[in-house]
């Protein structure tokens, strides 16, 4: 049973799904620059995968501003499919902006815009004029920092998605409403009470719950922000491994503080800080032995 694959662009719809590259290997090719921001001055780094390597996202120079205020500058990486890329930095540095440019949810804040720059997913440039934003939030999910269950059952939490999307069959429902709370590690602990309130569960199946919802419509991007900051380290744990086994289906790119959780799940991490990207590589380089000081001080503690 699979849901019906849509592409958010009509003209372009044979880029949304391209074929699918190798990615068992990838180096990282590094572009160093020197910049200065408020008065800083720091080094920028942009990643390219390995030629074999397929890039889901790719940002291009992009800049975004809220009013006047700048938030991001000149922002440029590659994010390779069906791998956790995680983004840190301290706060305010931009690295949630950015994700949430991802499926556009910065269109919903006023005077928020991209000034600079392109973001292609499979070639396509999700700010042109032929894109259809909500197909593109479809091919796009997700999980915010706070579990937003909505006020309905736990099966209607899954199955009022489905609907909206036009599915009607009562049978392909019912069996993606448990494919997803299974996929989520749900089902076990909520398969007697579907017809009661989502808000009755933890906080921890709060969350699970909303990742259930967001793999019902079959993305092919996860973004998730900060997931795990309101979550006990056992609800954490939880989501981790969820996040270790989706990564065979999905690309998933995490916003986090919690460094050590970086480190856990993600393939590759990029160290934000002023609006810029600093550095992005291999998870375990950037730990062990970042090309950047700025990387440095922050994994080590000196500032954020």
């Amino acid at each position: 049973m699979s849901l019906p694959q849509v592409a958010f662009t009509s003209e372009k719809a044979t880029k949304w799904r391209n074929p699918i590259g190798s990615m068992e290997e990838a180096r990282i090719s590094r572009n160093i620059t020197t910049t200065a921001y408020g008065g800083a001055h720091f080094s920028q780094a942009s990643v390219a995968p390995a030629d074999t390597a397929r890039t889901t996202i790719e940002v291009d120079r992009v800049d975004f501003c809220y009013g006047k205020s700048k938030a991001l500058q000149g922002i440029s990486l590659k994010i390779p499919e069906k791998k956790v890329t995680a983004f840190i930095g301290p706060s305010g540095c931009g690295k949630s902006t950015l994700l949430r440019c991802f499926n556009r949810m910065n269109d919903l804040v006023d005077h928020a815009h991209i000034t600079a720059g392109e973001i292609r997913i499979d070639s396509v440039n999700i700010y042109g004029s032929e894109v259809d934003v909500t197909e593109l939030r479809k091919r796009v999910g997700m999980v915010f920092q706070k579990s937003n269950p909505f006020p309905k059952s736990i099966y209607e939490n899954i199955a009022y998605g489905l609907r909206i999307a036009g599915i009607r069959d009562g049978r392909m429902i019912d069996e993606t409403v448990e494919d997803s709370l299974r996929r989520a590690a749900l089902w076990d602990e909520v398969k007697d009470r579907l017809h009661k309130s989502a808000l009755g569960l933890s906080g921890g199946q709060q969350q699970r719950l909303c990742i259930a919802r967001a793999i019902a419509a079959k993305p092919e991007i996860i973004l998730m922000d900060e997931p795990c900051s309101a979550l006990d380290p056992i609800a954490t744990a939880k989501v981790e491994e969820l996040i270790d086994v989706f990564k065979k289906r999905f690309t998933i790119v995490i916003v986090t503080h919690n460094m050590q959780q970086a480190a856990r799940c993600a393939d590759f991490t990029a160290f934000f800080y002023l609006g810029r990207l600093i550095e992005i590589g291999r998870t375990e380089k950037i730990f062990s032995s970042p090309d950047q000081k700025e990387t440095e001080d922050y994994i080590s503690g000196r500032y954020g």
